[in-house]
């Protein structure tokens, strides 16, 4: 008999600003075997057509290196994106970076199964 999996959805940040340098509040999911994070647009000033985010792991939620995982941000109002993970040890976020003269306000969610 199949078992029910387990998840959770984070709520990582509601009506915030990003401009220039972001990252997301590091998130403990050692529990979880995979996890996708979205990221919506309430929101957009100027040109966001080429800006990424970039996931990152981490072993103790302090030290961060890149994961591999890149996806683009959403470039319109109400648009929403994801980047999708698996095998990431303990830490999760995302960071990034708005051009500079752009702006968005999002929400960012992260979602985890396991």
């Amino acid at each position: 008999m199949p078992t029910l999996r387990e998840s959770y959805t984070l709520l990582l940040e509601r009506n915030v600003r990003w401009e220039g340098a972001f990252a997301t509040e590091p998130t403990e999911a050692a529990w979880a075997s995979e996890a996708i994070f979205f990221v919506r647009a309430l929101q957009v000033e100027g040109d966001l057509s080429h800006a990424e985010a970039r996931v990152q792991i981490s072993p103790d939620g302090m030290h961060w290196c890149d994961e591999g995982t890149v996806f683009p941000l959403p470039d319109a109002t109400d648009a929403v994106t994801f980047g999708r993970v698996s095998h990431f040890g303990g830490w999760l976020r995302i960071v990034g970076e708005v051009p500079d003269g752009v702006a968005m306000t999002v929400i960012a969610y992260l979602v985890l199964k396991g």
